[in-house]
């Protein structure tokens, strides 16, 4: 379902990506927005697209480190210590 959701979402920001490049296509050929207005307009957004990922990205990772310790699920450290443990 997470899967499900994260292909959605890329989906949907892909579909989007297009429509505003059409957009911006249209407004040059009208003689509203130069050319370098249209690169300062998708790099700015490119690079906010990049900031949003990354904050997605450490909130999932934190919400997931929240999931594993409420389900009582062993994590990679407390595998790791009790094989330490074993081998002694």
């Amino acid at each position: 379902m997470l899967k499900d959701l994260i292909y959605f979402g890329i989906g949907s920001a892909l579909l989007a990506k297009e429509k505003v490049e059409e957009e911006l296509q249209k407004l040059v050929e009208k003689g509203k927005l130069s050319k370098e207005d249209v690169k300062k307009i998708v790099e700015e957004a490119k690079k906010k697209g990049e900031e949003e990922e990354k904050r997605a990205k450490e909130e999932l990772k934190k919400l997931l480190k929240e999931v594993i310790e409420e389900a009582g699920c062993a994590t990679k450290k407390d595998i790791q210590e009790l094989k330490k443990l074993l081998e002694k």
